[in-house]
């Protein structure tokens, strides 16, 4: 019988313990500074705890209304796009699952050529133009909609399904629409909660289709706003942001705006986490 505690699980254990300091750390150091006084800030003396707490950068942040603005735009993009993100990936792999369909061998082929090769930034830029999408809300959707990575492991994971229960669901008279919403669906739950997690998260963090497709900063998503911050320091006027009688420092300013805009998708993985092994795994394990 093995020892419950031996060198390679000790090991592996610091590894990991290594990984998630090195991982955490950075998140914690900028909500630290956020929280901490210009003095101690400018003096760079903030390691892992605030010091002279204070949440005027807070106060800049939540107070603009671009902020705001972004944050119902990236809301609607993400309930909008998530869902029928989802459900075009999963029509999509439903189908390539089926090696009976007329020219599945070229489809499968065709589609997985794209993660290797695409069109490139012009040519898309040129299709999304002439559908008259440029500067619209599904400008930030429909041409991001598909994941061809998702989309092949949503595949593999309906080859592995049970063949017993489609037969059932033939001789009890379903269609193939039948089958996939009322068998193939509700078997996939797991599948289905990560990779939509995993659109929810592309979705949310997406900016480079607004830079290339917005023109209007009233359909700006959170993280264009966030970069703007970051990158150009819109915010700061003159080196800082006036609260009152206070100024805010550009620093803690652009670390409270990333925190705001991060904190939010975070909390939604801790419900997503039991799905996370079941769902995204399993598709890997039949080619």
């Amino acid at each position: 019988m093995k020892p419950k505690w031996s060198l390679s699980r000790l090991l592996i254990g610091l590894f990991l313990l290594a990984v998630a300091v090195a991982t955490l750390y950075p998140f914690l150091y900028m909500i630290s500074v956020s929280l901490s006084s210009d003095v101690h800030v400018i003096k760079n003396e903030i390691s892992l705890l605030p010091k002279g707490l204070n949440f005027n950068a807070y106060q800049v942040v939540l107070h603009d209304d671009r902020i705001w603005t972004s944050y119902r735009n990236t809301i609607l993009y993400v309930a909008v796009g998530a869902p029928l993100s989802l459900l075009i990936t999963a029509a999509g792999a439903y189908a390539l699952s089926k090696k009976e369909m007329m020219f599945h061998k070229p489809l499968t082929l065709m589609i997985v050529f794209t993660m290797f090769f695409n069109g490139g930034m012009i040519p898309t830029f040129l299709v999304v133009k002439s559908l008259g999408l440029v500067d619209s809300f599904w400008s930030m959707i429909l041409p991001s909609a598909i994941s061809t990575w998702n989309l092949i492991i949503m595949r593999t994971f309906f080859l592995g399904l049970p063949k017993e229960l489609e037969e059932s669901g033939k001789l009890d008279g379903l269609t193939e629409i039948g089958i996939f919403t009322r068998i193939v669906l509700p078997l996939s739950t797991a599948s289905l909660a990560t990779i939509g997690l995993f659109y929810a998260v592309g979705i949310w963090n997406n900016f480079y289709s607004a830079l290339l497709y917005l023109r209007n900063d009233q359909l700006y998503p959170l993280q264009v706003v966030l970069r703007n911050i970051v990158m150009a320091s819109q915010m700061v006027l003159n080196g800082g942001s006036n609260v009152g009688d206070n100024q805010v420092l550009d620093e803690p300013l652009k670390y409270a705006t990333i925190i705001v805009s991060t904190v939010p998708i975070l909390l939604i993985y801790p419900f997503l986490q039991k799905y996370f092994v079941k769902g995204a795994l399993i598709g890997s394990v039949k080619g």
